[in-house]
């Protein structure tokens, strides 16, 4: 323990305040007399969101449920155990309530941002996903929370640490809102340079994408054959696909045997990886040879198209692709589906002149990745120097 620190439970340093219950007959779509924004657990993200929001009749709130500068909201039922617990503070006073699946941790006596700050580190997140994975059920009881264990130093001392904190926050949202900008201006020079895709207003001649590409699957080694396993060959599955245009690496790697017994197919550099299930439309470009699992429809393009310019088209109809998911358990678009894709077919010069700039703006933005990396983890060291032993 640091000189000066004590640990105190959350319960005596915070007020939780129960949320509003009601009736389906109380609730509204759409913001009328007498009503008010009803927040829930959906909009508890990394700070508090106000997409797909309710609205409740206000005579169903009491004032301490209305949100407070400080308050932390957290989502305290779900029927996710990963959800609970999670947790994002109010920066300001709102005309906003919660449902009855959160709940409000409500600092006293302490730095209220210093508690906000805590609610994101890794010592938190350790101690309630003990306490949900012990439960019954998905919620996160009152004691649960007041028996948390929280660091707490002097005062000045808090303030020092919000301030350190808040400015490694500053710099990585300044990061990512430039990350967002350069995602913005590749979709404008799409735009700029082919029209609308739907529209495709610029007449360009359609293919299907079966014209222009072949359209390869994968399927997932038996698990339980230990040879099949931890050779030097890349694997791949739908969750390595994080948002960047090109993929690099796989997190599992399979043998010479497993591709044989499993009959795979190897997608060669520059493939454009699509994913076709547990989620549609998931797109990347592989700068690797790879085998990937089932989940999978693979566009291997033609010399007269170009790969950049098929994951741009179909990054921007992601809503279409999900759209011709089919299946009654989980959606899956199947390789016909994939392969009878209509796709504009501008001059390859045109989609060329396009590439190079989105290659450009690409090395931009890997440059951005990095910093957030590095900077993200400056933070998760900081919060997990300053909230542990």
């Amino acid at each position: 323990m640091k000189e000066g620190w004590e640990y105190k439970k959350l319960g005596v340093v915070t007020k939780q305040i129960r949320g509003v219950s009601y009736k389906p007959t109380d609730l509204s779509s759409n913001l009328i007399d007498k009503y008010v924004t009803l927040l829930r657990a959906n909009n508890i993200q990394d700070t508090i969101t106000f997409d797909d929001v309710q609205y409740v009749d206000r005579r169903k709130v009491n004032d301490k449920q209305y949100l407070k500068s400080g308050d932390i909201l957290i989502c305290a039922s779900s029927g996710s155990k990963n959800l609970v617990g999670k947790a994002a503070q109010c920066k300001a006073a709102l005309d906003a309530c919660f449902g009855a699946f959160c709940k409000v941790v409500r600092p006293i006596n302490i730095n209220n941002q210093y508690v906000g700050h805590f609610f994101q580190s890794n010592i938190y997140k350790k101690q309630i996903f003990e306490k949900a994975r012990g439960a019954n059920i998905n919620n996160i009881k009152n004691e649960d929370l007041d028996n948390i264990l929280i660091p707490v130093p002097p005062l000045p001392i808090q303030k020092q640490i919000v301030s350190h904190l808040d400015k490694l926050n500053e710099i990585l949202d300044k990061l990512r809102d430039t990350l967002n900008v350069l995602d913005k201006a590749e979709q404008a020079i799409f735009y700029d340079m082919f029209g609308d895709p739907v529209e495709n207003e610029k007449g360009w001649e359609i293919k299907k994408v079966k014209d222009i590409a072949t359209v390869v699957g994968g399927s997932t080694p038996k698990t339980n054959v230990e040879e099949y396993w931890n050779g030097d060959l890349n694997w791949i599955t739908p969750a390595e696909l994080v948002g960047s245009m090109y993929l690099n690496d796989s997190v599992r790697k399979i043998t010479n045997k497993a591709v044989q017994k499993t009959n795979l197919t190897l997608l060669p550099v520059g493939t454009v990886i699509l994913s076709s299930r547990a989620p549609i439309g998931k797109i990347a470009i592989s700068n690797i040879p790879t085998y990937c699992n089932q989940g999978f429809k693979n566009i291997i393009c033609s010399s007269y198209i170009s790969n950049i310019y098929v994951y741009a088209y179909l990054k921007c109809r992601v809503d279409y692709l999900i759209s011709l998911g089919r299946g009654a358990t989980f959606k899956e678009i199947s390789k016909t589906i994939v392969e009878n894709i209509p796709i504009p077919l501008p001059p390859l010069s045109l989609q060329q002149t396009f590439a190079a700039r989105i290659t450009t703006i690409e090395a931009q933005k890997q440059k951005l990745t990095t910093s957030i990396a590095k900077f993200q983890e400056m933070l998760d060291g900081a919060m997990d120097n300053y909230f542990s032993d």
